[in-house]
């Protein structure tokens, strides 16, 4: 009877542990959900109280980023900001996931003319950066976080679904498919119960990944007044707002930067471990 340590998953939890930066952002990222969760109950000064005598006033004991031009808390406001932000990447990116991964699988195993128009249109979507597609859309939808949301997750899609067509076409043809198939079990059973979880690995990195290119994605749509309004405590926001005042008070600016830098790396170096951890090729 093998022991803990030899079953996938402490093979997979040994390998993770070795990646000690990988480890790191997974902390940081689980610091990152206990403020989506707890963020407003925990945060040290109201975001939006104003204090017209402390306006644009630099780190302090008291405010540890500084105040903006209404003398708000910087440092509360991005606490708190923190779920918008985080919110609106990951309904995003879930979405993408969602139906990225269903079209991949179905346009993977049908083939013929849907999987050659599919991938074709696919094609045509990776040609623009990410931002530049997100951009078009939005402005197409107008500007809204619901439209952010919309335009992130459809740029996230073509990535999903080439994943997922890349193992349906990798697995469809492989003796236990074809065991199946020969007993009368459904397509959809066959795709979903049968493939799908043989490339549910590289998704999970994929979609880990992904957060932090929509994190990035949805701070510059707002910073370009696409997104959440200026108002508002979100990341992007914040920044566009505070390079009004770069010259004189330039922490509006640094630590809203700063806030996004360490969430999307610490996404993408999680990512990157979870690939090593999950994929033997890394671990020879």
């Amino acid at each position: 009877m093998s022991t803990f340590k030899e079953s996938p998953t402490g093979i997979f939890l040994k390998r993770f542990v070795r990646n000690k930066v990988a480890v790191l952002a997974f902390l940081y990222i689980i610091f990152l959900i206990f403020v989506v969760i707890f963020g407003r109950e925990v945060s040290p000064h109201d975001p939006r109280a104003f204090d017209y005598g402390n306006i644009l006033a630099g780190p302090s004991g008291d405010n540890w980023f500084g105040t903006d031009e209404f003398g708000r808390d910087i440092f509360s406001r991005l606490f708190v900001g923190t779920r918008l932000t985080l919110s609106v990447s990951m309904t995003a990116v879930t979405f993408a996931m969602v139906i990225g991964s269903a079209l991949g699988l179905i346009s993977g195993y049908i083939g013929g003319a849907f999987d050659n128009l599919f991938m074709r249109i696919c094609d045509i979507m990776f040609v623009f950066p990410d931002i530049i597609l997100a951009i078009a859309i939005v402005a197409i939808l107008g500007p809204g976080l619901q439209n952010v949301i919309i335009a992130v997750a459809i740029f996230g899609i073509p990535t999903f679904a080439r994943i997922m067509r890349g193992a349906m076409l990798a697995l469809k043809e492989s003796l236990y498919v074809e065991a199946a198939r020969s007993i009368g079990v459904s397509s959809f059973r066959i795709i979903f119960i049968h493939i799908f979880p043989g490339a549910l690995s590289t998704m999970v990195v994929n979609y880990t990944m992904r957060i932090g290119t929509a994190i990035l994605a949805a701070s510059s749509l707002s910073f370009l007044g696409l997104g959440a309004p200026p108002g508002e405590e979100e990341w992007g926001a914040m920044l566009s707002v505070g390079r009004n005042y770069l010259g004189v008070a330039p922490h509006a600016v640094l630590f809203p930067g700063l806030v996004i830098l360490l969430a999307v790396l610490a996404f993408n170096v999680l990512g990157d471990g979870l690939r090593d951890a999950l994929d033997p090729k890394y671990n020879k």
